[in-house]
């Protein structure tokens, strides 16, 4: 315009080529580490909670170091971008000059190549005329006009005249504008400087324009565009769509421009080409009508907004797909890239399934599609105000009277459009009133965010999908989800999501996947939980493959969960657990046809039995089974013997009044039913327990039902020991508080006092047994132990018809209170009361144990009993009771002589035994009287301990308690024992006499002792016992003895022992052998016997002393002193011999 136009630094910037050669986007590069950093995370969150804690750990360090590397690199890339634009434009200054240079190349090329051509070339003929107007004229006169103009430079315009010219055309612009353009009213807005007119259509563009010239024929040409537009949602990558387009884009649109304003301009008189007669003929104007450039132009600029709106909405979705959405999200352009169609949620197809499971159902294969279009407005009233219409009216009427503009103007719009697809996921949504909830779908060229629309679209196509599954789940077949607050719909974070409370504090999150739309489960903390993820996995997988069986996964993920919780607190607890026993499905059965799942714990201490907690649909169900391994099949199958339902309300209800077995209902499956059972049902109880939430099992109850169980099951193993002794039993509650002592203070249980005792009668249990009597009539029975993992107990009361204190160093010994002693770790007696506890390790042998126990406790206390009496019923004040403790009993039955008496083998089938273990205690003065039995206290050397002579006889006296009643046994023992205590004192005085203190003992029971003899001249003499009541003195050459036999009336015979009682002498033998071990009779013993008689009497006239054929009988009160004089006698006889 100003002649000589100086280019830009811009422009000259432009003309360099853009050499891109090795380089990437700076944000092409962000975005991709970005996303491997975002997929390596998901892939940890998915993987870790698998892992054990220490690879956990590994794995999240080095995959921080790792990442920290890649930041780092990318940091210093982005240091290093700051420059990027210098290195750019040096790259395409070296590009252009390395053109340059090809050019120079190229140019010496071409003038070698014409001076090699031309040489041979023949010359043009000259040119006269050319020549003649140099000659004449000084100057060509023919030389075409452009050769100057390319060469001598135009006189630029001055300022003024520049302004003067802009001005001029301001006017020009504006009288056309004025008088005869029509412009569309929606272009009204608009303003003119800078020699050009600048149109602005909200929301649409912004444009300008110039007149060609002042002349009327003189068209428009366009000048400059902006799109009034602004992207919003991820701005990567929008450098592709400038609002102002530049480069081969903006010449597009100024070409095509230009184009459609000066489509009814006339052409110039003088074209600057020739036409092609291949170009279509140029439209003409209908009669009538007025050329219209600017509503051409408003309509070309208003496409091209619309369409560069949705070129961005397509770049952004494409964008999308890049991020991850790309095998769940398709992207199409249809009706020449006037439509925009995006389905969301594909579903891959399933190679290799012709055949659909049964309860598998055909999904679409997307979720839904999102449709943008460009279309014209229908109702082109609807679209301009009435005030617009008028104004359009009168801009007609007043520039064009009659005609009519030649084109009309086109009101575009965007057309958004959802169609969810019908059946996705198995919902069956209401399609209108989903749709209808989404309201109004916009394109806002202010913020033109494609991901904004299709994430609302889906929010409320999950919403409604979310909606179906709430309402199927509260309505299905099972109201285990029908309470309000079991499923709630939640929106959190900007997701809808189904809360399903499972049990207790448990609840499994039902979502639907916003990229992929696949259903998932999760729990509300799956990844710190690490054996859960993969199961929330497993079942989102078989859930998306058949998303009808929502339902069915949902309650299976329920008993999963309950099992789980059930799992584990008893595992806490320290129980043996199984989720499955090898029972057949008709044992299975026995159960009941509510069971969905059982639970069984083993009791330890019954490892045939088990508590057995049925998962029902609401609640759970407890039994006590016992099982039996059918030892012929392959896998061990086992059967159930008896079944035993529990109610737990009662079990733990009024522990106070204690819970009866009345309360407990027990029914059997088996042939043979449970022992005394109080209520028969052959089907399940129909009603159980149940509290606000019925799967809320606490660790307490599951402790009390398993000790309650081990109770049940130790009572049944008592009371089959009852049926088969054929003993009848009741029920009654445990009222009997057991003797606080710490021994026993680990059978103490909260729940003792709701598990009842069983009672027998004395006459019934004991019948047969020794002391019968002894008991009252009710006996009571109680498993004790069985709460904890200790081995279970029974321990058996009775009470005794008589108070015995128990008395003695043993008793104190074992005493664990004032009045409470526990003689043995089986026995516990209550003096006060009179009751013994029989403690018992072996449930199954219990009866037995007590019989036992029972036999010698009640022995002991008859012996007690008795010993008690004796001082006063039989007038014999030294027999005295020292030492009672239900185990041994020990008396003095004379004086200092004591006896203590115990039991064994009572069980026997020869009717036990007793023990007696004779002894001596500190004599008491106060018993020593002139009618003591008693013999004179001897005095022996020190070193001889005081014993009592009748240990000897202890194998014969055992034998006495054996025959009649043990009291009138009791009383014919310690008769002999008195009675012969004389004869055993004297025959040891005599022992111990000659014995010399250097002699060895070497004795035992029954038989001579032996002894050295450090004298040969002084025989030795040895006592032993032959029999009850019978004791014998050997003298030292074993052929001479005397006898010692006790008679009635408390007499003793002192007899020669060749003499037999019951046939001839020994003497009359007829082997040589029995010759040397027989007795030879006492030389001269008649005269013997008569001088020991009369030496008696000397003493004591009055001696009840006769004489007899083969000795003496006396007294027991004179033995010591016929006993001692016929001995001395006889002693010399021997001697002197």
């Amino acid at each position: 315009m100003n002649g000589y136009h100086e280019p830009s630094i811009e422009e000259l910037e432009n003309e360099l080529p853009i050499v891109l050669d090795g380089q990437v986007p700076l944000g092409d590069l962000l975005s991709r580490v970005a996303q491997a950093i975002y997929a390596e995370l998901s892939e940890l969150a998915e993987t870790l909670p698998n892992m054990s804690d220490g690879a956990r750990k590994r794995t999240l360090a080095d995959w921080v170091v790792k990442t920290k590397k890649q930041v780092v690199k990318l940091y210093a890339i982005t240091k290093w971008a700051r420059d990027a634009e210098t290195v750019q434009k040096c790259m395409n200054i070296t590009a252009f000059l390395m053109n340059q240079n090809q050019q120079f190349e190229d140019v010496m090329k071409g003038l070698t190549y014409a001076k090699e051509s031309l040489d041979p070339a023949r010359l043009r003929n000259h040119d006269l005329l050319t020549s003649l107007d140099v000659l004449t004229t000084g100057t060509y006169q023919r030389l075409p006009s452009a050769i100057k103009k390319s060469i001598i430079p135009i006189t630029p315009l001055t300022d003024a005249e520049v302004v003067s010219t802009l001005s001029d055309m301001e006017h020009a612009i504006r009288y056309r504008l004025r008088m005869s353009e029509i412009i569309p009213v929606e272009m009204l807005q608009h303003r003119i400087a800078n020699g050009r007119v600048h149109f602005s259509v909200p929301k649409l563009f912004e444009s300008a324009i110039c007149l060609r010239g002042a002349e009327k024929n003189d068209g428009w040409f366009f000048v400059s565009v902006k799109f009034l537009i602004t992207v919003g949602g991820d701005l990567t990558g929008m450098q592709e769509f400038p609002s102002e387009p530049t480069g081969v884009l903006r010449r597009h649109i100024a070409d095509e421009a230009n184009i459609r304003m000066a489509c009814y301009l006339p052409l110039p008189d003088t074209p600057e080409f020739a036409p092609n007669p291949e170009d279509p003929p140029r439209p003409q104007l209908p009669e009538g009508t007025v050329d219209a450039p600017l509503v051409r132009l408003f309509n070309f600029l208003q496409m091209m907004s619309m369409s560069y709106q949705l070129e961005i909405l397509c770049y952004q979705a494409q964008r999308m797909r890049s991020l991850g959405w790309a095998d769940f999200l398709k992207v199409e352009m249809r009706d020449g890239r006037r439509t925009l169609a995006v389905s969301y949620w594909m579903r891959p197809p399933q190679p290799g399934v012709p055949v659909l499971a049964p309860n598998r159902l055909k999904l679409p294969s997307h979720g839904g599609t999102l449709t943008i279009s460009i279309v014209e407005k229908v109702d082109k009233k609807s679209v301009r105000s009435p005030i617009a219409r008028m104004l359009a009216e009168l801009q007609q009427k007043s520039k064009l009277g009659d005609m009519r503009p030649s084109d009309d103007v086109e009101n575009l719009q965007f057309d958004a459009k959802w169609e969810p697809m019908k059946g996705v996921l198995a919902a069956n949504i209401d399609a209108e009133e989903t749709i209808a909830a989404v309201k109004e779908l916009v394109v806002e060229s202010d913020n033109i965010d494609f991901e904004s629309m299709l994430r609302k679209v889906i929010e409320v196509h999950t919403q409604a999908i979310l909606r179906f599954y709430q309402a199927q789940l509260q309505r299905g077949p099972v109201r285990v989800f029908s309470p309000a607050g079991k499923v709630v719909l939640v929106f959190e974070r900007g997701y809808h999501s189904l809360r399903v409370h499972l049990c207790a504090d448990e609840v499994a999150i039902v979502s639907i996947d916003t990229r992929t739309g696949r259903l998932s489960i999760r729990d509300t903390g799956d990844l710190a939980a690490p054996g859960r993820g993969p199961r929330f996995s497993a079942l989102s997988d078989k859930l998306n493959e058949a998303p009808n069986m929502l339902f069915d996964v949902l309650i299976r993920l329920r008993f999963n969960t309950i099992t789980d919780i059930v799992e584990q607190k008893a595992n806490y607890l320290g129980f043996q657990v199984f989720r499955h026993r090898n029972f057949s499905k008709e044992e299975i059965q026995k159960l009941g046809p509510a069971a969905r799942g059982m639970m069984y714990i083993q009791l330890a201490n019954f490892p045939t039995h088990y508590l057995v907690l049925v998962l029902t649909d609401e609640e759970f169900r407890y039994a006590l089974i016992s099982t039996k391994m059918l030892s012929d099949t392959m896998f061990g199958n086992m059967i159930m013997e008896d079944i035993g339902w529990l109610d737990v309300r009662r079990i733990r209800g009024d522990r106070g009044a204690g819970a009866g077995m009345d309360e407990v209902v027990i029914s059997s499956m088996s042939h043979e039913p449970l022992v005394l059972q109080k209520r028969r049902r052959d089907d399940v109880p129909p009603e159980l327990s149940r509290s606000e939430d019925s799967f809320n099992l606490e660790t307490q109850v599951l402790r009390e039902l398993y000790a309650y169980c081990c109770a049940r099951v130790a009572y049944t193993r008592v009371e089959r020991q009852f049926k088969l002794r054929g003993i009848p039993y009741t029920h009654v509650n445990p009222t009997i508080t057991l003797p606080q002592i710490s021994e026993l203070g680990h059978i103490q249980s909260s729940l003792a006092r709701s598990v009842p005792a069983l009672c027998v009668q004395s006459s019934d249990i004991l019948s047969g047994a020794p002391a019968a009597e002894a008991a009252m009539p009710n006996i009571r029975v109680i498993p004790l132990n069985w709460w904890s993992d200790k081995k279970a107990q029974v321990v058996t009361c009775v009470k005794l018809k008589y108070v015995q204190q128990p008395v003695g160093k043993r008793a104190a010994a074992g005493s664990s209170s004032k009045n409470i002693i526990r003689p043995s770790k089986r026995i516990i007696y209550d003096a006060v009361e009179a009751v013994v506890s029989f403690l018992s390790e072996e449930v199954d042998t219990c009866v037995d144990e007590f019989l036992e126990e029972w036999a010698r406790v009640s022995k002991m206390v008859v012996i007690a009993r008795e010993v008690a009496r004796m001082a006063k019923g039989k007038k014999w004040p030294d027999v005295r009771l020292l030492s009672f403790d239900l185990q041994t009993v020990e008396f003095a039955y004379a004086s200092d002589y004591t006896v203590l008496i115990t039991c064994t083998d009572q069980l026997s089938p020869t009717g036990g035994s007793f023990e007696l273990r004779f002894s001596r205690c500190a004599p008491s003065p106060t018993l020593l009287q002139p009618s003591s039995l008693a013999p004179p206290q001897l005095h022996f050397p020190n070193h001889q301990l005081r014993t009592n002579p009748h240990e000897e006889a202890e194998p014969y006296l055992r034998h006495v308690l054996r025959h009649g009643p043990l009291a009138s046994s009791l009383d014919r023992l310690v008769e002999l024992l008195r009675n012969t205590l004389p004869i055993a004192v004297e025959l040891e005085h005599m022992r111990a006499s000659s014995r010399d203190s250097k002699q060895s003992p070497g004795r035992g029971r029954g038989r001579p002792r032996i002894a050295v003899k450090t004298d040969t001249s002084e025989p030795w003499v040895d006592t032993y016992v032959k029999g009850l009541g019978w004791w014998r003195v050997l003298y030292g050459d074993l052929r001479h003895a005397l006898d010692f036999r006790l008679m009635t009336g408390q007499r003793i015979a002192i007899l020669d022992a060749s003499y037999s009682l019951f046939g001839s002498s020994s003497s009359s033998t007829s082997s040589p052998s029995s010759e040397l071990l027989s007795l030879l009779p006492i030389p001269e013993f008649k005269t013997l016997v008569t001088d020991a008689i009369k030496s008696v009497r000397i003493k004591d006239e009055h001696a009840k002393v006769a004489y007899i054929d083969a000795g003496v009988v006396c007294d027991s009160s004179f033995v010591s002193g016929v006993a001692r004089a016929l001995h001395e006698r006889v002693l010399k006889k021997l001697r002197d011999r």
